[in-house]
């Protein structure tokens, strides 16, 4: 069988498994497809000694992050002993529940991008969520080449599909772009470094790695409001959980989430396998799993009492968060949150509360 058809065949066979599951974002203990990206910069395609990989790929932007992860890996002893103990294993465990679930797929209809049926490994440029993507994946990859991260002198270009003018694709450009987001990934890989060879205990390395890496993190999210206009292609419901799962985001990168693969992995399977449609009303969406469910009603109940309160949510979390004790905490109060159906929401505020009073 032929490559496309064994992809192919790999998709259908994810894509039945998500009618009656929670996402599938991992095969053999890995993201989907990974066994089928690059493991060495050399086998980048190449465009007059410049690399020039096809963001708009999916096994492409996938070997982004394998690449990264295997160069930063280096750096990363404080994090643990495991090859998947990294915080970057979280973005492309995202990426592949981004695939599995019909998010990179053309949501115009106006190409088959993204399709099963025809181009199942095509991202496509009218995904909000691969728009998204894009400053989590690329712009990142971009600093740690300029970083020497990569090696000397690696130089990057990232294809780009004619027509297409809106996505920076070099260092330089995402820089005049965006100088806040790449000022902080230069800054998270320069630290990395530092805190490899700084004699500190290994609790305070991981502190400030793990600060840094939500620091860039964050800043690319931000960055992202140039993919809103994407959002008017999908339904509602959609554009709901997506603002929900952004505004996610504040309370884990407040905690300095450790997002290695095994945790990265609790915390995404329970995320809708499929994208919302108009009427979809989560705790009773029928196709999905009771967990799937769940995690939507959370989400969903996070954002709307942050708006209600006018963002003082978030900025009591953020508060909160002042030191490695109460981020400890923190961290339990969200995995209790998301993985708990019977834990009560309404006792949130006073937990807070609790933990600020270390601060």
């Amino acid at each position: 069988m032929s490559g496309p058809c064994l992809l192919l065949l790999h998709l259908l066979l994810v894509g039945t498994a998500t009618l009656t599951n929670s996402a599938v974002i991992t095969e053999n203990g890995l993201p989907v497809l990974w066994s089928q990206t690059v493991s060495q910069l050399t086998d980048l395609p190449t465009e007059n000694g410049v690399l020039a990989p096809n963001p708009w790929q999916y096994l492409h932007r996938m070997s982004l992050y394998r690449l990264l992860i295997a160069a930063t890996d280096p750096f990363m002893g404080s994090m643990g002993t495991n090859t998947t103990d990294s915080p970057i294993w979280g973005l492309p465990l995202q990426l592949a529940w981004e695939l599995t679930s019909g998010r990179l797929i053309d949501p115009t209809g106006a190409t088959t991008c993204g399709l099963q049926t025809s181009d199942p490994m095509c991202i496509s440029t009218q995904s909000w969520w691969a728009c998204v993507n894009y400053f989590m994946s690329v712009l990142p990859f971009l600093s740690a080449a300029q970083q020497g991260i990569m090696g000397e002198g690696v130089q990057v270009k990232m294809q780009v599909p004619a027509g297409v003018e809106d996505y920076c694709t070099t260092y330089a450009d995402c820089a005049a772009r965006y100088p806040e987001v790449m000022t902080k990934w230069d800054t998270f890989y320069q630290g990395l470094k530092e805190a490899s060879e700084s004699p500190v205990s290994d609790l305070e390395k991981r502190d400030r790695i793990l600060g840094l890496y939500w620091e860039a993190h964050q800043a690319s999210l931000s960055a992202t409001e140039v993919c809103a206009a994407r959002q008017s292609y999908y339904s509602s419901a959609e554009v709901s959980f997506a603002n929900s799962w952004k505004n996610s985001a504040e309370y884990i990168a407040a905690v300095y989430f450790h997002s290695n693969l095994q945790r990265s992995v609790m915390f995404m399977t329970p995320l809708p396998s499929r994208v919302l449609k108009e009427g979809d009303q989560a705790p009773n969406i029928a196709d999905l799993s009771s967990d799937e469910n769940h995690t939507l009603s959370i989400f969903s109940w996070m954002n709307s009492m942050n708006r209600i309160l006018g963002g003082s949510l978030v900025r009591m979390w953020r508060r909160a968060m002042c030191s490695v004790a109460t981020r400890e905490k923190g961290r339990a109060l969200l995995e209790q949150l998301l993985m708990s159906p019977g834990f009560a929401t309404r006792s949130v505020f006073a937990i807070i509360t609790g933990i600020a009073t270390s601060c």
